[in-house]
């Protein structure tokens, strides 16, 4: 995308230009991803774009600007662009290693906080921790809770890793590369996932966003159902008694997720909707 330069464009300027050009390429939210993207640039959170509209840009921030717009437009998520996406609240750092945190995986963490026992220690397994969201979210709820994270992806695992660190909960997770239970050892009061759940057939039809994310964080197989049986087929052998298991799953697959549980001896205990009234959580129980 091109700015003109007769005179220097002000930040409203650059908004109502920017939102028109995302909105001629398909983007959903076009103005908000121009604010999110210039915000990123200058610094500044939404509101302040607004009480500085009239504010003009030098031409670094301009052509900065410029190529993040760009890029947009070619459909690169906003999240992959900034480098960064809030999740419970918390600020974590992505990149095209991991999937991007999406705000109805925070009722996963909402369950398992709610059957944690946290009157003492309280260990945890979380399955394909990519940036660590889910991990550092339940971290950061109760000094009592320690999670085993892992993932099969080195690359995730640095991201995970350094979100950790920089926000000092490193102490409470340990971070594990494994193929779901491969390298596991132990036993755990709760397992948690946001597995892979797209149908393999279904992968092509996705927006471009998603799919600029790993495919391997995507594709569930050909039914969308093929790490749930991974997960819940091994699951007990890392359970203590009782035990809880809380899955994120996709919007129609609810009966599905029941039934493998249920296969596997796991008594079902609910299934929790999302902000939209979609199913989004399955939580079972090994007793």
């Amino acid at each position: 995308m091109t700015f003109t330069m007769t005179k220097p464009h002000t930040i409203g300027e650059l908004i109502n230009l920017s939102a028109g050009y995302l909105e001629g390429k398909g983007c959903s939210s076009p103005r908000l991803d121009a604010e999110l993207l210039l915000g990123h640039v200058l610094g500044l959170a939404r509101l302040d774009l607004y009480l500085n509209f009239d504010k003009p840009l030098n031409g670094h921030e301009v052509e900065e600007y410029r190529n993040l717009i760009g890029r947009r437009g070619q459909r690169n998520p906003v999240a992959y662009l900034t480098g960064e996406r809030e999740f419970y609240k918390i600020p974590l750092r992505v990149n095209d290693h991991v999937l991007i945190p999406r705000p109805e995986t925070e009722f996963v963490v909402e369950k398992v906080l709610e059957y944690a026992d946290l009157k003492g220690p309280c260990n945890i397994l979380e399955l394909g921790t990519g940036s660590g969201a889910i991990a550092i979210a339940l971290v950061c709820q109760d000094p009592n809770i320690h999670v085993t994270a892992v993932d099969i992806s080195p690359g995730a695992l640095e991201v995970a890793e350094d979100n950790a660190k920089r926000l000092e909960v490193d102490n409470q997770i340990d971070f594990l590369r494994s193929d779901l239970y491969s390298a596991v050892t132990g036993t755990y009061s709760i397992i948690c996932s946001n597995p892979p759940y797209i149908r393999h057939e279904d992968l092509q039809a996705l927006p471009p966003e998603v799919s600029a994310e790993p495919l391997h964080a995507l594709d569930g197989g050909v039914d969308g159902l093929d790490f749930y049986r991974r997960i819940m087929n091994q699951a007990a052998s890392f359970l203590e008694q009782p035990g809880f298991v809380v899955l994120e799953i996709g919007w129609d697959q609810a009966v599905a997720v029941r039934r493998i549980g249920e296969e596997a001896g796991f008594s079902w205990i609910e299934t929790v909707k999302d902000y939209a009234g979609q199913d989004r959580v399955v939580v079972l129980k090994w007793n």
